[in-house]
């Protein structure tokens, strides 16, 4: 496979697992947030069916090109579960910290698959570009609604996990695509 076509089944790999792994971390928010934080439930509802719509983009974009998903899917299923269901009962503030990292991070990761995919591939640039818009909504709705500024430690941590999940999930390639780019 040329690495042009390598370096794009890494990003919609990487993409799709990621959107697996924000699944599992709004469904394991959601369990705890009924008792610990019900205000919190109509914005992880709706970041939850942002989620599966992206997983769902994704995967049809990979059956498109019949690539195939990510070989680490399952740790990025247990990479979402575990933060989930830790921040969640942790409480309100931890929840939202978590989406403001995670968000953060994503956002950052793709705003260099853009900058990768200017002009290699319109078709996944447009459902980037678009699924970008709902990430943001998410990492702004998660600021605005935190009362407390907090939380360095487990911002930095979550953030850091997100990005080793992203460098494994593509052998490195996240990592050369951003050297590249920044070229």
């Amino acid at each position: 496979m040329p690495a042009v076509d390598r370096t794009l089944a890494d990003i919609l790999r990487v993409n799709h697992a990621g959107e697996c792994g924000a699944i599992r971390i709004y469904t394991g928010q959601r369990y705890l947030a009924r008792w610990r934080s019900p205000d919190l439930l109509p914005f992880l509802d709706q970041s939850l069916r942002d989620e599966r719509g992206h997983k769902d983009e994704f995967a049809a974009l990979m059956k498109q090109r019949g690539i195939t998903p990510c070989g680490a899917i399952a740790l990025w299923g247990v990479g979402g579960w575990l933060p989930g269901l830790a921040t969640a009962g942790l409480g309100r503030s931890a929840i939202l910290i978590c989406t403001e990292a995670v968000e953060r991070t994503v956002h950052a990761h793709l705003q260099a698959q853009l900058a990768w995919l200017a002009d290699r591939d319109a078709e996944v640039s447009r459902a980037i570009a678009t699924i970008q818009v709902e990430e943001l909504a998410h990492l702004e709705g998660a600021r605005e609604r935190r009362r407390s500024r907090g939380g360095r430690v487990l911002d930095a941590f979550i953030a850091k996990a997100t990005e080793l999940l992203i460098w494994i999930s593509t052998y490195g390639a996240s990592s050369r695509m951003a050297r590249r780019i920044g070229r």
